[in-house]
């Protein structure tokens, strides 16, 4: 097929005066190098990661519309305390989107690039967020014959961090896991991969019908921050399991301490003798997520062996290296309509996505409301 010399593409603008400028814009589509491909992207999910970058600090409550119907602009207001945070992208236009698939529709004159012409891959890489794409390969995975786009989208960022996190609790010498915001997709996701591999893991939500969720698909510990019985519920999910690894999504607040006096708690159910220092036993939050933006809180009720830090996947991806990486990918591959599988509740356009009304559903990020953008809808 012919390949247009230009893409339409997502970009988010924050301006130095405080303002979020979020529009339409063309881009040269560059002429594929000897190992790199140009896609047709046909799915993009949105998820929390993305979303910072689309956002930035901006207040969405303040947000207008503008543009045309087929070049909308939204702008919104970026309080002052914030803008401190944000000005390392001030007045840079910044294309979203950290994954994708779509359909090989061009490729450089590498064996390998020769290889995908034609065939539906999952990509990350950043910048997907538009309707064609030049990457890389090596940054590509060819999706399973049969599956779809849409099926391949997420094949990077949720099972890679899913997958992430088991490898980190094998590497550090731990034995089970606890997750917050256990109920979204990549919760399910570590969910089928614990459940597969005979991994204990403590799941903590804050609704009934995400622990309904959860247990329908076979986990057995699941905690409700919101219950009046939650810190016991927790100790004896902690105590039965081992659990000594948390990750952390929700980033502020008072449960990532709360999760490691639960687990001091567990662990001093089976001690020998007193310490004033705690239980020797190393306890470790990794927190991976802001969905509450406000500060960390915690009371030191955990001894002195634990540990609070933050966790990324791509630096994680850096430490195991491209060996270890391959294997992730590959189980992803292997396991793509199974463990790996995403759910979406709607499919939006890139017009459609700059909606004041999608945009007040999809900015919450609420459990069970993933969105996925079709670029070429």
């Amino acid at each position: 097929m012919t390949v247009p010399s230009k893409t339409l593409q997502i970009r988010s603008l924050v301006r130095s005066s405080g303002e979020l400028e979020l529009s339409l814009q063309e881009d040269a589509i560059p002429r594929p190098a000897a190992n790199e491909v140009v896609v047709r992207v046909e799915a993009s999910p949105m998820n929390p990661s993305d979303l910072g970058l689309l956002f930035g600090a901006a207040d969405l409550r303040t947000a207008k519309a503008s543009g045309t119907p087929q070049r909308p602009v939204v702008t919104a207001a970026i309080p002052e305390a914030a803008m401190k945070s944000m000005a390392g992208r001030a007045d840079q236009s910044m294309p979203v989107g950290n994954e994708g698939a779509g359909v090989v529709v061009a490729a450089g004159a590498s064996p390998q690039a020769q290889a995908l012409l034609g065939k539906t891959v999952a990509m990350i890489g950043g910048a997907m967020y538009t309707q064609y794409r030049c990457i890389d390969v090596a940054q590509t995975m060819a999706l399973p014959k049969g599956a779809t786009a849409a099926e391949g989208a997420s094949s990077f960022v949720n099972p890679l961090t899913a997958l992430g996190m088991v490898e980190t609790m094998r590497r550090e010498g731990h034995k089970a896991l606890v997750h917050t915001a256990a109920a979204s997709n990549l919760g399910q996701m570590l969910n089928r991969i614990c459940i597969k591999d005979g991994i204990p893991l403590v799941n903590i939500v804050r609704k009934q019908e995400q622990e309904d969720i959860l247990r329908a698909i076979g986990a057995k510990y699941v905690c409700n921050a919101t219950s009046p019985t939650f810190m016991q519920d927790l100790t004896d999910a902690l105590a039965e399991t081992g659990a000594t690894l948390a990750f952390d999504a929700t980033g502020g607040g008072k449960l990532a301490g709360q999760i490691l006096n639960g687990m001091e708690a567990a662990l001093l159910r089976k001690a020998t003798e007193y310490s004033r220092y705690g239980t020797t036993t190393h306890k470790q939050v990794y927190i991976y997520g802001g969905l509450d933006r406000g500060p960390t809180e915690f009371t030191r009720g955990f001894g002195m062996s634990w540990g609070m830090g933050g966790w990324l996947l791509f630096p994680f991806l850096m430490r195991i290296g491209p060996e270890g990486a391959e294997k992730l990918k590959a189980r992803v591959a292997a396991e793509l309509k199974t463990t790996f599988a995403s759910r979406y509740t709607k499919e939006v356009s890139m017009v459609e996505a700059l909606s004041l009304g999608e945009i007040a559903v999809y900015s919450k990020q609420a459990t069970g409301e993933k969105y996925l953008l079709n670029p070429s809808k």
